[in-house]
């Protein structure tokens, strides 16, 4: 190679030539490892909702247990919860008014 301007351009060219398969190796890579970060993720997320899921579904066998009747026959936990409801808001409804005397009367 005695031409000075050939030279400069086919070391150009091979410049250009590595870079580009450089980049390409990276770009690769950067995409396989956001494509390993997004499975992981979805993966993470997964076993996050089954666990809640899990943890909801024993709470509410261990509230279920706690609330059933002797008489075991469905229908009596939800009239029991409606009267401990009803229980629960007149005992509301009681200390509201004696809050609303004790604000009227100074001592």
């Amino acid at each position: 190679m005695s031409n000075p301007l050939v030279q400069a351009f086919f070391v150009g060219r091979a410049v250009a030539e590595v870079i580009n398969e450089r980049l390409e190796v990276a770009l690769t890579d950067a995409l396989s490892d956001l494509g390993k970060f997004d499975a992981e993720a979805r993966e993470q997320l997964r076993q996050f909702t089954a666990e809640v899921i899990e943890r909801a579904n024993r709470a509410a066998e261990a509230a279920g247990s706690g609330t059933t009747t002797s008489s075991g026959q469905p229908g009596t936990e939800s009239v029991d919860l409606q009267a401990d409801i009803d229980e629960l808001r007149a005992e509301i409804a009681l200390l509201r008014t004696e809050l609303q005397r004790y604000r009227s009367h100074p001592v």
